[in-house]
């Protein structure tokens, strides 16, 4: 059977593929704690539970319109005017099946074959796959452990070429829990000045979680604001991995233009799911607060655990729910039977030989690291550092 060439453009996401190993591992019978998937170990706070119980008795059960019921768009207005001062109409909005579709509908409808979207390392590494879905050429920018694994103005500037089309980030980061400042972002900013046909893809998903301070977003300077698309979503502040609803907010052109084609890919995202997210996005955000607070605990305990390890070079992270260590002192070294010649081959040794799931820092843009997820609990964090401090001293 012959398949479309378009499955040769893009990878597996290696964070579902870790994930898949682990739980093929566990199926043989051996205890593997995940700390692969960016996912909240938290249920999803009663209050939006009661509103999606309600929403299904009230039989709201038929197709919703493409762009979202109209006072979801209204909630995400109102979210975003009370969080971040942003000012939008329901026009501007596109609710959809995950932030993920919506960063897909972003960059379907913004690049052509052979434009250039800039995107800082390390990045998630769904950015790099639309791109290359879309028949677009990544330009990464490879930021430096010095500069916080932010992109700096000279970094940016030096970058962008006449096929530059699309500027795509998030903060704060997955992976390297990297939080723009707005003085960082201002910088960033006259830059674009100078480049009025670029967009900007601004992913936020993470705001809620943050450990330095107010989250800032690039839609805040009136002038770039028509060119910023930012995307934001409902699964890591809310704990709503498998409710799927994301949105965009954008311009009226933009908007429009991901509402033609998610019409053609899904229609409107699930109707139970979207009264939920009225709920969620208009609703008490203490369940919110609680969760970032323990995050902030588990974060402050696992660089302890980190710092335990010989070689391993580990950035603090500002906002999000990983670590982002250094591994490179570990290339070259075997424990006989096995010989660590990258990233890929340390996470699978881990993962042979520790029994916990992580992801390989070169999915990422950044091939001398790994990602380890804080998403879990703190027993479960204590047990998989000692298994992997345990498992790398066999390697010499």
């Amino acid at each position: 059977m012959q398949l479309s060439s378009l499955l040769d453009r893009f990878a597996e996401p290696e964070t579902l593929k870790m994930a898949k190993l682990g739980r093929e591992l566990a199926a043989k019978g051996h205890n593997v704690i995940n700390l692969s998937l960016g996912e909240p170990d938290f249920d999803t706070p009663q209050h939006i539970k009661d509103a999606a119980i309600k929403a299904i008795n009230d039989n709201w059960s038929h197709y919703s319109p493409v762009p979202g019921y109209m006072d979801l768009r209204e909630a995400v207005c109102t979210k975003l005017k009370r969080d971040n001062n942003l000012d939008y109409k329901p026009e501007n909005i596109i609710t959809s099946t995950g932030a993920k579709q919506s960063l897909a509908n972003a960059i379907l409808a913004l690049v052509d074959e052979g434009d250039e979207v800039v995107i800082p390392t390390p990045y998630w590494v769904t950015y790099s796959e639309l791109v290359k879905i879309a028949r677009g050429k990544v330009v990464e920018i490879r930021t430096k452990v010095e500069n916080g694994f932010k992109a700096t103005a000279a970094e940016l500037e030096a970058a962008i070429t006449n096929k530059t089309r699309v500027f795509m980030f998030s903060s704060p980061c997955n992976p390297s829990g990297a939080v723009y400042s707005k003085a960082e972002l201002e910088a960033l900013a006259a830059v674009f000045r100078k480049y009025p046909n670029i967009t900007i893809l601004s992913d936020e998903i993470y705001e809620y979680i943050n450990f330095v301070g107010k989250h800032e977003s690039i839609a805040q300077f009136d002038d770039l604001k028509d060119r910023v698309v930012l995307i934001n979503g409902l699964s890591k502040g809310f704990a709503m991995t498998g409710w799927r609803l994301g949105y965009i907010a954008a311009n009226v052109t933009i908007a429009k233009a991901c509402e033609k084609l998610q019409g053609q890919f899904t229609s409107g995202a699930t109707s139970v799911t979207q009264k939920a997210a009225v709920a969620a996005l208009t609703g008490d955000l203490r369940p919110s607060q609680e969760m970032t607070a323990e995050f902030t605990r588990r974060r402050a305990r696992t660089l302890e655990l980190v710092k335990e390890i010989p070689g391993f070079k580990c950035f603090e992270p500002e906002g999000a729910f990983y670590v982002f260590p250094d591994v490179s002192a570990y290339y070259g070294k075997s424990d006989g039977q096995e010989t660590i010649h990258n990233s890929a081959d340390l996470s699978m040794y881990i993962l042979n030989n520790a029994h916990v799931s992580c992801v390989m820092g070169d999915a990422f843009g950044e091939p001398n690291c790994v990602r380890f997820s804080f998403a879990a609990s703190m027993e479960n964090i204590e047990t998989a550092w000692a298994r992997i401090k345990e498992a790398l001293a066999k390697l010499k």
